[in-house]
């Protein structure tokens, strides 16, 4: 129980940052993902350190993780609850700034994701 608590808080508050794909973590955010597993560690174990008790709480960690892989599948809300929705940025050769400052995303990064993908401008 105690795993199921700390994977749905984390997966709700990793939710509200909205970074859910590797390449949009900044080292500070990868940083922050390891010190957040150190921290609430002991939360889920309970002050057992055992062999067996890793062995479960990885067993159940994987198996929730599994679930919600399986019912975001299934429901199409959930999905967009858990893994958000794309956000359009640019439509026709306009770019929406009001977007960008809503998802905290600046100029520098967005050239660098088009650069990414190939595209040399708007």
């Amino acid at each position: 129980m105690r795993a199921f608590i700390i994977y749905a808080f984390l997966l709700v508050l990793l939710r509200l940052t909205g970074k859910w794909q590797v390449g949009q973590l900044s080292p500070f955010d990868l940083v922050l993902l390891l010190v957040l597993s150190n921290a609430v560690q002991n939360a889920m174990n309970g002050g057992d350190n055992s062999v067996t008790a890793g062995i479960i709480l990885a067993s159940v960690l994987v198996l929730l993780n599994y679930l919600v892989g399986l019912a975001t599948y299934k429901s199409k809300q959930l999905e967009a609850l858990v893994e958000g929705r794309p956000e359009i940025l640019i439509h026709n050769g306009k770019l929406f700034t009001e977007v960008m400052e809503r998802k905290k995303l600046t100029h520098h990064k967005f050239n660098a994701a088009l650069r990414d993908a190939g595209c040399a401008g708007v």
